[in-house]
């Protein structure tokens, strides 16, 4: 069934895009990430251009983040203060992000600086993930406590002063590596179109040592907020949210995150983190791929405004 989209300006099949919907919210769920590293790409894949494609998603992201948020809230796995200290951060991320997104549309480099992120964030964060949790899961193996860091160890940013105490996540540090880690998926978010849910999960593992039961849950809050803001900013500034398509996404998104989130209580923290990593790392390689790979077309010809 064919379905006209008016700002991507392309008919495409609804069912398909109900199904990444779908598959994507899963996803999303069981992982607690926004799915936007996943889903995006999904959408340049079947046509749709790469500015259409960050603005939509984000409001896909938000439902299903929201949807998995009220599952985990209900378990009481969300730490609120640590939430809303990321919050801060967030919301001047998404708008800085927004900004240098009309800026990189006007000078026409948006399409370039997407692509190039994708391959260079994705393959990176992909492949560490992969050799932490695989050398995790040897450790468990072994019989040896699979924990990132040596107990009593801490980083240099441990030392920094203005530290508060998170009770949920039973952690006490410093809210300065707290609002910039806010700030970096915020920002992140709104360039790509990704909750950073992927980013978002590990650095508070491994740098703040949040337990997993916590992170999960409490990334979805700020993922929902931070791409709800996304959204409206996209909208205002630059016009390039399409309704059709992120109501097709949003209501697969919100079905597949429900089923996702009680499939992800049943597993490791390992074994998740093992599967993410190389969902990752996949992408990273199909959009690799993808900008190398020599176009159908060589030329293409667009209107200029301002032209005689």
């Amino acid at each position: 069934m064919q379905i006209y989209l008016p700002i991507a300006d392309l008919p495409v099949n609804m069912f398909l895009i109900l199904g990444m919907g779908l598959a994507v919210g899963f996803i999303s769920g069981m992982f607690g990430i926004g799915g936007g590293f996943l889903m995006t790409p999904l959408l340049i894949f079947v046509g749709i251009s790469p500015a259409v494609a960050v603005a939509s998603v984000a409001s896909h992201i938000a439902a299903s983040s929201c949807s998995g948020a009220i599952n985990y809230w209900r378990r009481r796995t969300i730490d609120i203060s640590l939430a809303l200290m990321l919050l801060i951060g967030g919301f001047t991320g998404t708008a800085g992000g927004v900004w240098l997104f009309s800026k990189l549309r006007a000078l026409d480099q948006l399409d370039l600086v997407i692509g190039l992120s994708y391959v260079t964030l994705l393959s990176v964060v992909g492949g560490l993930m992969i050799h932490e949790s695989v050398r995790a899961i040897l450790r468990a193996r072994k019989g040896q406590p699979a924990v990132p860091r040596r107990p009593g160890s801490h980083a240099w940013f441990h030392g920094l002063p203005y530290k508060m105490r998170f009770k949920r996540s039973k952690i006490y540090v410093s809210v300065i590596p707290v609002l910039v880690i806010g700030f970096i998926i915020g920002f992140i978010g709104a360039i790509m179109g990704i909750g950073g849910g992927f980013l978002l999960v590990p650095m508070l593992i491994y740098l703040l040592r949040v337990p997993t039961s916590t992170v999960i849950g409490t990334s979805m809050v700020l993922t929902l907020v931070t791409m709800a803001s996304a959204t409206v900013l996209h909208a205002a500034t630059n016009h390039l949210v399409d309704a059709v398509l992120a109501l097709i996404l949003m209501v697969g998104g919100v079905v597949g995150a429900q089923f996702g989130a009680r499939t992800g209580q049943k597993m490791s923290g390992e074994r998740l983190r093992l599967m993410l990593g190389a969902l990752v790392f996949a992408v990273g390689l199909r959009f690799a791929y993808e900008l190398v790979v020599q176009p159908d077309a060589l030329y293409s010809i667009r209107l200029v405004s301002g032209g005689p």
